[in-house]
């Protein structure tokens, strides 16, 4: 019998990584179809990614008759967490137009260190000393890739560092959310209605030339990738713990690097390289101490 229960939990650690890779994947994808969207403002291009997030969502509440329960204690926390999400989704989409797209994805991958950050202040959580030195090796890897005073685009740059430190402080009141009973579903929609109707007027205000069929089809396709990515990675922490398989979507890099250089010819040079690897080195220290922490 424990051999039964021990090959069970194998099975769904598995089929957890296999998720999570999938995710990644699906996410890589979104950042594709963003940029082939061509030079239309980000809000637009984020106001199809949420459009399309809302609906399912709402689906997904109607289908299991859940009522939008945020409760008064919730409001502040949500209306950070719908605001930062905002900005985070607008940095990462503005950085994938006008920046390569495997380092717009790495920036956007800091998030879980400016998670770290947010916690200490807003949640009063003290970091571990090897929290603080991956912090600072994140940052360092973080220069390696934007390159500041080197020849790129400073201000693509700057729009994926915020939108990694957005996404950061948007997971921070997630947790906070979780942990006052907010259901994983509600708080969805509420970032996804949250963010479409609050850029209507700036879509109005930057009014850009009508699409062009193709550029709804490819919008459409992010905005279909990304929901993907969202069921992939919900499916994924069914399965398995984050401890246990979060490091595997550091693959999102791999995946984007890989279909950055097929889609668009985008070769990252050595500086960025290196950024990659040291993030990466510092998000898989955080894995195995947190892990051996549990």
């Amino acid at each position: 019998m424990e051999e039964t229960e021990m090959e069970k939990v194998v099975h769904n650690k598995n089929k957890g990584i296999l998720l999570i890779v999938t995710s990644a994947f699906f996410f890589a994808l979104m950042g594709i179809f963003v940029k082939l969207s061509g030079d239309l403002p980000a809000v637009e291009k984020a106001f199809f990614r949420n459009l399309i997030a809302a609906i399912i969502a709402a689906i997904v509440l109607i289908k299991d008759k859940q009522p939008i329960q945020i409760g008064r204690k919730n409001y502040m926390p949500m209306f950070v967490r719908v605001t930062a999400g905002t900005i985070g989704i607008l940095g990462n989409f503005y950085a994938v137009s006008h920046i390569m797209v495997a380092d717009a994805s790495m920036l956007n991958k800091l998030s879980p260190f400016a998670t770290i950050i947010f916690s200490m202040i807003l949640l009063r959580e003290v970091p571990k000393k090897y929290q603080v030195f991956c912090l600072m090796l994140a940052m360092t890897g973080a220069l390696f890739v934007i390159k500041p005073g080197f020849s790129g685009n400073p201000l693509g740059m700057a729009a994926g560092l915020i939108g990694g430190v957005g996404a950061g402080l948007a997971y921070t009141m997630v947790r906070m959310l979780g942990s006052n009973g907010v259901q994983r579903a509600v708080i969805v929609f509420c970032f996804s209605a949250f963010s479409c109707l609050s850029m209507v007027p700036l879509i109005v205000l930057k009014y850009h030339a009508p699409m062009s069929p193709y550029q709804i089809l490819m919008l459409l396709c992010a905005g279909f990738a990304a929901a993907g990515g969202q069921f992939s990675i919900t499916g994924a922490y069914r399965y398995a713990p984050a401890k246990e398989i979060s490091i595997y979507d550091y693959s999102q890099i791999i995946f984007t690097t890989a279909l950055g250089f097929m889609v668009f010819g985008e070769i990252p040079d050595i500086y960025s390289f290196i950024g990659y690897a040291i993030i990466i080195t510092a998000g898989t220290i955080i894995f195995f101490k947190s892990k051996n922490e549990q």
